[in-house]
């Protein structure tokens, strides 16, 4: 097997006394874990750290084999890391989709969308310039692994007309006129998150708030505790910065 590919770098594992197991999220070949020979070197660590674009070229004599990499490095987002917000939320969506991705199987889509969230965190001069994105990453990301929410009309009338909450059990949205009875139970669906386009901060949290419960239902597991934890830090951070908390 032989791959020659542009990856972002998701995830780091040290393996051996000088190297580690990078997991690479690729256009075409979805998510693949490769061995990098001296990655915890003095050299490789500013390449494979997460958020990077690496052009990657990996090679295995079985299918079955772990590939080995040699990774070159087209773009850093090694700035991001030394601010806490921008840190934060790339650590989440390139762990994030390190832990939950199946390897091998191509997801270009997720791939595009996590690019494009990683530019926006690089580019936008505050949180409230990325977080939309951050949220529609994550919808994608339950849509393209089989949780996918049903935002186009409303469970109970059938109607596409301001639909403003979701049912946390059936993911289904609902109309203003038929949730009104039932407003305590339902999550708020931001309009953002079906008409596209920036959002402020109270639409930001809500569309954190829905898209955080089918993640933890659906998708992270009892075993992904720590993953959970990471994303409530990250959460209460862009409520602090929003003036939420």
């Amino acid at each position: 097997m032989r791959i020659e590919t542009k990856a972002i770098v998701c995830a780091l594992r040290s393996h051996g006394e000088h190297g580690a197991v990078a997991r690479l999220m690729t256009p075409e070949h979805g998510l693949q874990a490769a061995y990098v020979r001296g990655a915890r070197g003095r050299r490789m660590r500013p390449v494979l750290m997460a958020g990077n674009v690496v052009q990657a070229s990996l090679a295995s004599r079985t299918d079955s084999q772990l590939p080995q990499a040699t990774v070159e490095l087209l773009h850093s987002r090694g700035p991001l890391l030394s601010e806490p917000l921008p840190a934060a939320a790339v650590e989440w969506a390139t762990v994030l989709t390190a832990v939950v991705l199946p390897e091998g199987q191509p997801y270009p889509a997720l791939y595009s969308a996590l690019d494009g969230l990683l530019d926006a965190i690089e580019a936008a001069p505050s949180a409230s310039g990325w977080g939309a994105a951050l949220v529609r990453y994550e919808l994608l990301l339950l849509a393209e692994l089989g949780f996918g929410l049903d935002l186009e009309r409303c469970a109970v009338s059938g109607t596409n007309n301001n639909l403003v909450a979701v049912s946390p059990r059936s993911g289904r949205a609902v109309s203003a006129a038929e949730a009104e009875p039932y407003a305590d139970k339902l999550l708020a669906l931001p309009a953002f998150m079906r008409e596209g386009g920036q959002a402020g901060w109270d639409a930001i949290a809500q569309g954190l708030e829905l898209t955080g419960h089918f993640l933890a239902r659906d998708i992270l597991s009892d075993r992904s505790k720590p993953l959970i934890e990471a994303r409530a830090r990250l959460v209460e951070r862009l409520r602090r910065a929003g003036g939420l908390a």
